[in-house]
């Protein structure tokens, strides 16, 4: 009498039925096959493979430059002439690609553990195809627009990069049971080498991986100097509109040891501060002077500056989305804030005996102070009462006359050049983009007694590797963020970094071993039994218990024929012996 099948078995069927049908629309069991995957499919699954590696890097590329995430977005900004946060729609495609195609990722895995052929439907190939294309034309468009942010990705290594390798470890490590499988249940020798030859170069690889990866994090802790000094850039442009006189009272807040901005000149030869060659973003010129909203910000004189209202936007907008969390008090006070002039900036660094640093931008070529917007800017500097000391002075125009009107100010390049150069030139700081100096040129210059300010830092994981990297000041639009980071993310010394990484290859050489050996161990069995001969199908039908009953059947009719030919028992007693209806030639449950 025939038995029904146990709950176990139905619920397996339920399982392999779900992993085929959603990644091949293979729902009925006549549908699925173990035979080896067509080279076609072979090739939808290596277009799967390339499509997931590029989202993974595309999806890392992303996360890690929320730093500038506003430097974006003011990108788009100077493109399209309307702000809006373009950094929403690329992550929310960017994180529903990443998860279909990871998802994709899983089920092929799942139907190599289960020895299931590949056969992707033809809706996935599509999505597939899609994602693929999407994620080519996006690595294109930031190549081609905003190319200099790819640097973000060896600098985030540098704080990234031991833990990345760990989790690569572990990955490859479980993927030791998915090769050994394969292993098994291959009778091809070729493939079987292969096979291994490929994964332990991966897994040799890693292994080794450590020997190229440098952080300054990786020091000793005494070694670690003092914490690098955080400039806020246009004030606090989190807190309060940028280059505001409340963004700057907001940084002072924040403990910050200097302030910086841009600053632009008046049509009357007043400088004030503006990012924008024009006022259309933060301020409502639209609304006052509505047919002069495209012009140029030195075009207007200072009684015009004086009257618009920088703050409204900052609540419309949102930028940093930061205005929810605002008390009404704070709102009316971000909607009240006008134009900034320099003066009023200096008279508030002096008060507070804070360094100012600010860019400033030469006039338009017709402007009445096209030729004297360098002494323009002097004069209010020494009219604003500021210790020269204080003020950071980055134009290259005219360095000599400038430091025989002001000897006091600190000059400082905003080019990358040789020490020696800057000392010939009387330059005693740099302000560069992060990127642009390594750890490496970061301790050079200090030995050479010029000290480096690197903007824009607003990521607690890139001011924890600077820090460590030795730079003695940060510019950054979060200082409310940088605040709350009294000591590097991370900090561990060689000596600590080499045990966990010998702990670590030799935990995951370990596992991989005992992968192997559990996996193969029916081939073991029989090498080390010493019998000179055997059934081939007894070993692969140890070797098949992962696979499916049809295969498994398959298999048991010839280890039963091969026994019989050999005159080990009965055609009837074996079948039954086998899980067999020797009548209805059906498997039954023991």
């Amino acid at each position: 009498m025939v038995k029904h099948q146990p709950l176990q078995v139905y619920e397996r069927q339920l399982c392999l039925s779900c992993l085929t049908g959603i990644y091949g629309c293979r729902w009925k069991r006549y549908q699925r096959s173990h035979d080896d995957t067509t080279k076609w499919e072979f090739l939808w699954s290596l277009i799967l493979f390339i499509t997931f590696s590029l989202l993974l890097v595309w999806f890392y590329f992303w996360w890690e430059a929320h730093n500038d995430y506003n430097e974006f977005n003011w990108f788009l900004y100077n493109r399209s002439g309307e702000w809006s946060d373009g950094t929403v729609p690329i992550l929310a495609t960017t994180a529903a690609g990443f998860t279909y195609i990871a998802f994709l990722m899983i089920l092929a895995l799942c139907h190599i553990a289960v020895g299931q052929q590949l056969n992707l439907h033809w809706l996935h190939k599509i999505g597939v195809s899609a994602a693929l294309l999407t994620t080519a034309i996006g690595f294109i468009s930031v190549n081609q627009t905003w190319g200099e942010e790819w640097a973000v990705i060896p600098v985030s290594l540098q704080a990234t990069g031991p833990f990345l390798h760990l989790g690569a470890l572990v990955a490859v490590t479980a993927l030791a049971w998915l090769v050994a499988g394969q292993i098994a249940r291959t009778e091809k020798i070729r493939f079987q080498v292969v096979v291994l030859l490929l994964y332990l170069s991966v897994l040799l690889g890693l292994y080794m991986a450590p020997l190229s990866i440098t952080s300054p994090c990786i020091m000793d802790h005494a070694n670690l100097t003092p914490r690098p000094d955080v400039i806020g850039h246009q004030g606090a442009p989190m807190l309060a509109p940028e280059n505001t006189i409340l963004s700057f009272q907001r940084a002072l807040q924040m403990n910050v040891s200097g302030l910086e901005a841009d600053v632009a000149i008046s049509f009357d030869g007043v400088p004030f501060l503006m990012r924008d060659r024009t006022l259309r973003r933060t301020t409502d010129v639209g609304k006052v002077f509505p047919a002069r909203q495209l012009d140029d910000a030195s075009s207007f004189n200072w009684t015009d500056l004086h009257s618009l209202n920088a703050g409204q936007w900052f609540l419309k907008d949102d930028p940093f989305w930061t205005v929810q969390s605002m008390a009404q008090r704070e709102v009316m006070l971000v909607g009240n804030q006008g134009v900034c002039s320099l003066e009023q900036l200096l008279r508030l660094a002096s008060l507070h005996n804070q360094t100012v640093v600010f860019s400033l931008r030469r006039p338009p070529h017709r402007h009445p102070c096209y030729h004297s917007w360098i002494n323009d800017t002097l004069e209010v500097i020494r009219l604003s009462g500021i210790p020269q000391h204080l003020v950071m002075w980055t134009p290259d125009w005219d360095r000599g006359q400038v430091r025989q009107v002001a000897p006091g100010l600190q000059q400082t390049s905003v080019e990358k050049l040789p020490p020696q150069v800057l000392h010939q030139q009387g330059i005693s700081s740099l302000l560069l983009r992060y990127s642009q100096a390594s750890p490496y040129d970061i301790r050079e210059f200090s030995r050479s007694n010029v000290s480096v300010t690197l903007y824009t830092v607003n990521e607690p994981w890139l001011f924890s590797v600077l820090w460590c990297s030795g730079v003695s000041s940060v510019s950054s639009e979060a200082p409310n963020i940088l605040r709350k980071v009294p000591y590097p993310i991370w900090l561990m010394s060689p000596d600590e970094y080499c045990l966990i990484w010998v702990a670590a290859d030799l935990i995951s050489f370990t596992v991989v071993i005992g992968i192997f050996v559990f996996q193969n161990y029916h081939i073991i069995r029989w090498r080390l039994s010493g019998m000179h001969s055997y059934n081939p199908e007894q070993i692969m039908l140890s070797a098949a218990v992962r696979r499916s009953s049809r295969d498994v059947n398959i298999m048991k009719e010839k280890l039963i024929f091969s026994e019989v030919s050999n005159g080990v028992g009965s055609a009837e007693d074996l079948y039954m012996e086998n899980g067999f209806d020797y009548y209805n030639n059906e498997g039954i449950s023991h």
